[in-house]
């Protein structure tokens, strides 16, 4: 087909176009019109496909060049060549994979994919970006060229743990946003000074080209990898310049005054970070790695991966995910199953049918609040709040949403739910989550001299040196162990515990490992798979169920199952025409590699619960009999940890049950709405001494309570269910005054054999039906009750305040009467919903009485849900809601 810059063409007319919006359009109808005149029968697809990729070029040049461009349009032999000249020959053409759903960066891909030659020349002072097309759709082999270093002196910057999808979706955004306030810039409503944004385009655009030839010259190992960059010396100010241009564009977002969403949180916090680095560094600060950033909720780097459904139906921690436009768009079967539905009835629902319909029009706005501001309010928080089962009930869980980025720079919401007392947090384990071989603080100097104390990027594979002694040294080997044992004692939970316990064996032991267990049924389940490689150790998608363990398994997990090993194995095992268990085995080995191994059972209680496999591949660095004996303690360490994991879930479990048992239901009162809400810490024990209680006495007076044991234990909780039950016994036989009832109680509870410190408010609400109401209560060293009348006006009931239980019974208790009108609340709650480490008791009262006067005209399940919602996110203590409305009459 020949060079194309040896490709004759006719390129008049030409025309020449300022560098504005405008332009853009009128190009294109130029280079319609210039060739209709100059091919008279040419095919009207051939004329608009030039049409196209004028617009895009154009475009190109308006954003990136910034100069007068001239534009040329001719016939030669019946193809068609078009020409887009600009000034700015040191700005190159950048190619980029953009996928289908990439808002920007397509330009250069379309005109690869539709012409049939291309290419750029560059000539004194000039740049020439051109394109022909064929009548007969031929194709000629062509690249764009990649741009050159940029010229002169260099510094060198290194970006350390960049993850890729979330590099790629800031950097669409950061175009995007750019791109919006350029063409502001033409509407005449300048966001910026001009010259700032073309500073901004200038440096935004060196940036890009530093980071894709770093991309081109890296290997790609994994999805975070380490990327130098060359910049120029004086690069600094350009690059604040581009951080305040953002910062005005994103402002500029959030108050819809450009055609824009606004970023969010982590693309925010990426963008800082990115731009730190490079002017931190070229004046001579050491790097910081991405992954060390500190964490804010809902911004934090902890997502490392991007987006891939699978490691949402392979997760055993129940998950959804949800996509921009609230669509559920992957599920797994423990979250299915906890509200009651099948994982493929649920994909493409709308997220709202797994929300009470007394909360879907909160998340509708919550939701959409999010995407027009950027600003997160329960993104990368534990938030207790209940799910809609598909049978119409609620299910009390806890949220826990982290953000998670795709290849084309749309976003992914990824929620964990579990049962109100189960909390996932920051360091619960999350669906696809790949940890790298170690956290890093600092990165290697931009000289390749390593800061102190730095491991590498990416962990090495043992080299020769250490292969050659086939068996550790006594200080390793008792360093191996401690760090095992360490890393089950101090994990979340299980699979957090054998994650890192992986990670060491693969660091520093292996080249990949397996650990299967049994489960109660009997059953095995693969529980971790990791393997050593930068980026990727784990292999969830080898992980699950195991086909079951029948007396026909002859292989090396079966017997290791069976309680015998350690077993050295120097050859892959055979699986042909064994036991589905044993083919499954095999099939692990055929994936990973091996050319030794050892498996060896793990015993706890003289019972064989599972079983660790160690893998080497390269005949170089086999497995021996002399390490059979450190291999057999791996196993009692890990063995220990895990059957202590599952006793402390196990322990976790009664504790929840015991909880719920204990909570009360309601009455039914005419006249009136009751509401109550509990969350056990999010942070401690899944049981504590908060409590509540409402029933109706033989006198016809609602009793209401809220009471607060010392402690977040198992004692706590047996307290407070001793003096709930006195309590309510004393009121229901004694039928006296609330301020008497406490002082019985508090007598009561000394002469428990363990004597409770509490706090309590005892109140009866009296009145007819139709009303007027009256509060009546006496408090224990309780927070005061709040009043909240229906227009918003709220009043903390203080009177009535005395001593806390288990001081001094005999003293004598105050009691207070406050009227209580129609459609006012009374709000009973725990220290739990307010108390914050860092502010007063006083802020955090005055913060409870703001948010409950906002939805004073709520119903009360709102009501109450909302100030979890709200104020109980993060919560490390207990919180227990109780709240009641008089009705008023229809």
């Amino acid at each position: 087909m020949g060079d194309p810059s040896a490709t004759s063409a006719s390129e008049t007319p030409s025309q020449r176009f300022p560098p504005a919006p405008e332009s853009v359009a009128r190009a294109r109808r130029f280079v319609r019109t210039a060739l209709e005149e100059a091919v008279p029968g040419a095919m009207p697809d051939l004329l608009d496909t030039a049409e196209f990729l004028t617009g895009e070029l154009v475009t190109n040049a308006v954003l990136h060049a910034g100069t007068e461009i001239g534009v040329a349009a001719g016939e030669s032999g019946g193809r068609i060549r078009v020409a887009v000249l600009d000034h700015r020959p040191s700005r190159m053409p950048v190619a980029r994979e953009c996928p289908p759903y990439a808002g920007i960066g397509q330009g250069l891909v379309l005109v690869s994919r539709l012409a049939s030659l291309y290419g750029v020349e560059t000539g004194d002072g000039t740049k020439t970006v051109w394109f022909e097309l064929w009548p007969d759709g031929a194709r000629h082999p062509s690249a764009w060229e990649l741009p050159a270093p940029p010229a002169g002196p260099a510094e060198p910057v290194v970006l350390v743990d960049v993850p890729g999808a979330l590099y790629s979706a800031s950097q669409q955004h950061r175009q995007v946003l750019l791109r919006e306030l350029k063409l502001a810039e033409a509407a005449g409503r300048s966001v910026v000074p001009p010259r700032d944004l073309a500073t901004a385009h200038d440096i935004s655009n060196v940036i890009s080209e530093c980071v894709t030839a770093a991309l081109r010259d890296e290997p790609a190992e994994g999805e975070i990898r380490s990327l130098p960059l060359a910049m120029r010396p004086g690069a600094a100010p350009a690059v604040e310049a581009l951080s305040r241009v953002l910062d005005a564009g994103e402002r500029a977002a959030r108050e819809e005054r450009l055609l824009t969403l606004p970023a969010l949180p982590r693309s925010r916090v990426f963008h800082t970070w990115l731009f730190d680095e490079i002017t931190g560094q070229l004046a001579g600060a050491r790097p910081t790695a991405w992954t060390v950033v500190p964490r804010e909720p809902g911004a934090g780097p902890a997502e490392l991966v991007p987006w891939d459904p699978g490691h949402v139906r392979t997760s055993r921690v129940p998950t959804i995910a949800a996509d921009e436009q609230n669509r559920i768009i992957a599920v797994n079967g423990p979250a299915a199953g906890l509200l009651g539905w099948d994982p493929e009835e649920l994909v493409g629902q709308p997220l709202t049918a797994l929300i009470p319909e007394h909360l879907r029009g909160r998340h509708v706005k919550a939701f959409t609040s999010l995407l027009l501001s950027g600003e997160p309010h329960i993104l990368g928080r534990s938030v207790p709040l209940p799910a809609l089962h598909r049978e119409g009930r609620l299910v009390p869980v806890r949220l826990f949403i982290q953000t998670q980025e795709t290849a084309d720079g749309r976003t992914v919401f990824v929620a964990q739910l579990s049962p109100r007392a189960a909390t996932p947090g920051p360091t619960a384990r999350r669906p696809g989550a790949r940890r790298s071989a170690g956290h890093r603080d600092q990165a290697p100097a931009p000289d390749g001299r390593g800061a102190p104390g730095l491991p590498p990027v990416a962990a090495p594979r043992p080299g020769t040196a250490q292969r050659r002694e086939a068996v550790l040294p006594v200080l390793e080997r008792l360093s191996l162990l401690a760090e095992t044992g360490a890393a089950m004692s101090n994990a979340s939970d299980l699979d957090d515990g054998l994650q890192r316990v992986c990670r060491i064996l693969t660091e520093r032991f292996a080249d990949w490992c397996a650990v299967d267990l049994l489960t109660e049924d009997a059953r095995v389940e693969r529980a971790c798979v990791a393997r050593r490689g930068p980026g990727a150790p784990y292999a969830e998608d080898l992980e699950g169920m195991l086909p079951p363990l029948t007396d026909t398994a002859r292989g090396p997990l079966a017997r290791a199952l069976s309680g015998a090993g350690p077993l050295l194995l120097t050859e892959p095992p055979e699986h042909a025409g064994m036991s589905p268990l044993d083919v499954d085995y095999g099939r692990l080995f055929e994936r990973l590699g091996a050319d030794s191994a050892v498996v060896i059972p793990l015993r706890a209680r003289q019972e064989t619960i599972g079983v660790l496999t160690v893998a080497r591949t390269g005949r170089e660095w086999p497995f021996t009999e002399e390490e059979l004996p450190l291999v057999d303690d791996l196993g009692h360490a890990l063995a220990l940890g895990v059957d202590n994991a599952r006793l402390h879930q196990e322990t976790r479990n009664i504790a929840e049950q015991l909880q719920r048992s204990l909570l009360p239901v309601l009455p039914a009162v005419r006249g009136l709405d009751l509401a109550a809400r509990y969350a056990a810490s999010s942070t401690t024990a899944q049981v504590g001494g908060d409590w509540y209680d409402s029933f109706v006495l033989p006198t016809g007076d609602l009793a209401l309570v809220i009471g607060d044991v010392a402690g977040h234990n198992l004692d706590a909780a047996i307290a407070m269910s001793q003096l709930r039950s006195m309590l309510r016994g004393i009121a229901v036989d004694r039928r006296e005054p609330p301020e008497t009832v406490l002082r019985r109680l508090d007598m009561a509870n000394h002469s428990l054999s363990r004597e409770a410190t509490a706090t309590c408010v005892y109140g009866l609400l009296k009145g007819a039906e139709e009303g007027p109401w009256e509060f009546v209560h006496s408090s224990a060293g309780h927070l005061p009750p709040l009043l909240v009348m229906d227009d918003g006006r709220t009043r903390y009931l203080e009177n009535g305040s005395g001593l806390l239980l288990g001081m001094d019974p005999d003293m004598l208790r105050p009691r207070a009467e406050d009227a209580v009108p129609a459609d006012a609340t009374v709000l009973l709650y725990t220290d739990g919903l307010i108390e914050r480490r860092d502010e007063s008791l006083d802020e955090a009262m005055g913060r409870l009485g703001r948010h409950a006067a906002e939805l004073a005209r709520e119903s009360l399940d709102v009501f109450c849900d909302e100030l979890l919602i709200g104020l109980g996110a993060d919560n490390t203590d207990d919180i227990a809601i109780l709240a009641v409305r008089p009705v008023s009459p229809s």
